[in-house]
């Protein structure tokens, strides 16, 4: 044998820093010398490019090899024995960088705003050859290999190649989508760490095994686009949220797939007349227990319900249906699972190194560190992502008011200060802002949503102006009063009379979105139809009432899967919703009632246009706290859409009940919650009332108990 080199050891023994300067085509003395590492070869030729050969001799016998090249040769092939077979190879350490020079520029500098077309996984054909083109970020590692299916997960046969400030890459041919693998890093204080799935990973195993998958996401049939305005302002917006494992399930408690569920649910959500579906987060994730809000696969749609192009057949169902689709997204936190992005070379990559800045303490996860350019990029990149290659339509970025603040939900001495010495976590702040200003730059019809649960200002007011710069906001403020007024019993609720009123001295001041979602449906919260008070009539009336009552509220308007259809039991992840129910006529009544609801507002200028605008909304009943009633008047553009929502919180029929209307002529009741069709006592005014005329029309109506009308004015 050969004496060994130190680089030659580390070769062999698989931590070398830099292979490319050993391993591949050399020239040392004038001479062109070939170096392999093939273990388990017995032997192993070179063969040159007009197709002369030379034996490498083997100078160590873990499969180190080394030889002169005849002639001068540039490309070569590997011929190698293993046993009786003898098999002719690509090596991979003769092909150039995959990364240039300008993509480390614009890596570097954080403006690549597009790394899914650079980092993870790409089957490429380099220099005639088929194969993967890997890269990774890993700025801290002494070594990192790719290890799967191409290399018996053998952490000495592909060593990758350190590019620009950290990114490491290599090339592996014949390389093949289907295939499995990690990332083995050695991290920066010699460790070895915890094999790595790809951060990029475009696929990934089913849990519990956690392999990132080769997969061509630019192969990836595109849905068609959603019908155009569907997320604007002054359009209707009524979003169905959908877990997409628990909505419905098969014989023996299987999941649907993606492929079912694009046979079933957008027809079931058209038909109720939604305008949206939104899915709880679709990135993979290890356990089904946190609903996919603790991702470690940001890229992959998860394997649970089939591979990606079936995800894609989902979004495309929705959008033949006409709705829009939107995800949540989770850029605020991750698990620190030793698979996944924490300590990722070694260090504190992804997330902050302090545990005052890096650990979520309600949750136990992870931080990302917005500071971080890398981490930006990562971030950035993501939800451009999703609304590239799978034709999203929104993204609702979860727990907002998490990211925010640097104290959230931390005792006094657990946070460290921004450098002003506040509270507010400015570079959250820098990233959200860029988050919002790249989505709505490169994708001007689609929206983002914010579930942010303070009175931060301006969540969704332009960046310019000084915003966050979202599309909409969750009004978390809404949900909380009227869900505590509508818990009461009737005859202590004039008590509560201002959580009705107050939400509508901030109504406007973002552009909200009413939120009953998978959140008030979970932990003790019990049910909708659960918090209801009253027997078994007034609990489904006071249901209706509620239902109606947000429907005519200014705002758009989200509700959880089930609620439509009164769910009695909270949400279980792990079982489908209990569609028996819509067997017994309360149940379905409820269901017909959200179906109605939808249609008129979609169908009812009024109701809609002006849902973020405070010329939209004109309060007609504030006072009558004693008999539980509010009624105001919704506006749209026109100065003859108009619409008369008033909704009676009590178990009393009011006659003779006298409202004001800025239209005198013929007002007809176009929705009356107290239906019979709906489960309702059929009180109410038989279709139409005449506004009585005087200085200021008036109309003298019949309102049923526990039940909102909607009267609009004959034109």
């Amino acid at each position: 044998m050969t004496k060994l080199s130190a680089e030659a050891w580390a070769i062999v023994e698989g931590r070398h820093s830099d292979p490319f300067h050993y391993l591949g085509l050399h020239t040392e003395d004038g001479q062109t010398v070939v170096r392999a590492f093939l273990p388990e070869a017995s032997d192993v030729e070179a063969i040159g490019e007009h197709g002369e050969t030379a034996s490498l001799e083997r100078i160590h016998d873990a499969g180190l090899f080394a030889g002169a090249l005849p002639n001068g040769s540039k490309r070569y092939q590997l011929r190698a024995r293993y046993g009786d077979r003898v098999v002719n190879l690509d090596d991979p350490y003769r092909f150039p960088p995959v990364l240039t020079d300008f993509d480390l520029y614009l890596l570097g500098e954080g403006t690549h705003q597009l790394i899914y077309d650079k980092l993870g996984a790409h089957p490429m054909t380099l220099d005639g050859v088929d194969g993967v083109a890997f890269v990774v970020l890993a700025p801290n590692a002494r070594r990192v290999s790719v290890v799967g299916d191409f290399n018996f997960w053998d952490a000495r046969r592909h060593p990758m190649r350190r590019r620009g400030v950290g990114y490491w890459e290599l090339f592996v041919p014949h390389a093949a989508v289907g295939d499995h693998y990690k990332f083995d890093i050695i991290g920066a204080q010699g460790q070895h760490l915890p094999l790595k799935s790809d951060p990029l990973a475009f696929a990934a195993e089913m849990r519990p095994s956690t392999a990132s998958i080769v997969f061509d996401e630019t192969r990836l049939p595109h849905p068609r686009p959603a019908p155009a305005g569907i997320n604007a302002l002054g359009a209707p917006m009524s979003i169905y949220e959908v877990h997409l494992g628990s909505w419905r399930r098969k014989g023996h408690n299987e999941w649907l797939s993606y492929r079912d569920l694009a046979d079933q649910l957008p027809r079931y959500v058209r038909d109720l007349g939604f305008t949206h579906v939104e899915f709880l987060p679709v990135n993979e994730h290890p356990f089904d227990g946190s609903w996919g809000y603790q991702p470690t696969g940001l890229f992959a749609p998860t394997s649970r319900f089939g591979p990606p192009q079936d995800f894609c057949a989902l979004v495309d169902a929705c959008h033949r249906e006409g709705l829009g689709v939107m995800l949540d997204w989770v850029p605020g936190h991750f698990p620190d699972d030793p698979h996944g992005l924490g300590q990722f070379d070694g260090t504190a990559l992804y997330e902050h190194a302090n545990p005052l800045q890096g650990r979520h303490l309600d949750w136990g996860t992870l931080i990302y560190n917005y500071g971080r350019t890398e981490v930006v990029n990562f971030l950035v990149s993501n939800a451009l992502f999703w609304l590239e290659r799978y034709a999203i339509d929104g993204l609702r970025v979860d727990a907002v008011a998490s990211m925010l603040y640097l104290d959230y939900s931390r005792p006094a001495g657990a946070w460290i200060p921004n450098k002003y010495g506040g509270r507010e976590n400015l570079e959250a702040v820098n990233f959200l802002r860029r988050f919002n200003t790249e989505v709505f730059a490169r994708f001007p019809q689609a929206t983002t949503a914010a579930e942010e649960s303070t009175a931060w200002p301006q969540v969704s007011r332009p960046v310019e102006y000084g915003g966050l710069g979202f599309g909409y906001k969750w009004n978390m403020g809404w949900m909380h009063d009227t869900l505590n007024y509508i818990a009461k019993d009737p005859i202590h609720r004039k008590h509560h009379h201002g959580d009705i009123l107050f939400g509508l001295h901030y109504a406007f001041s973002e552009n909200f979105i009413l939120p009953l979602s998978h959140d008030e449906v979970v932990h003790g919260k019990r049910s909708m139809i659960g918090r209801m008070p009253g027997d078994a009539w007034q609990r489904f009336a006071n249901l209706r009432a509620y239902y109606a009552f947000m429907f005519g509220h200014p705002g758009k308007k989200l509700m959880f899967m089930g609620c439509e259809f009164a769910q009695e039991r909270e949400w279980n992840h792990d079982r489908s919703l209990d569609w028996h129910l819509l067997e017994q006529e309360k149940h379905a009544g409820i269901q017909s009632l959200i179906r109605d609801l939808n249609r008129l507002y979609g169908a009812v200028p009024a109701l809609h246009e002006l849902d973020c605008d405070p010329a939209g909304f004109e309060w007609v009943v504030t006072d009558d706290a004693g008999g539980n009633v509010f009624g105001w008047i919704r506006k749209g553009n026109d100065a003859g859409a108009r619409c008369l929502v008033v909704v009676n919180f009590s178990p009393n029929v009011y006659h003779n009940y006298r409202v004001r209307v800025p239209l005198s002529g013929k007002w007809r009741e176009v929705l009356n919650s107290d239906s019979a069709h709906y489960g309702g006592s059929n009180v109410g005014n038989v279709g139409e009332v005449m506004a009585l005329d005087g200085t200021v029309p008036v109309l003298d109506l019949t309102i049923p108990p526990l039940a909102a009308i909607f009267l609009v004015p004959e034109s």
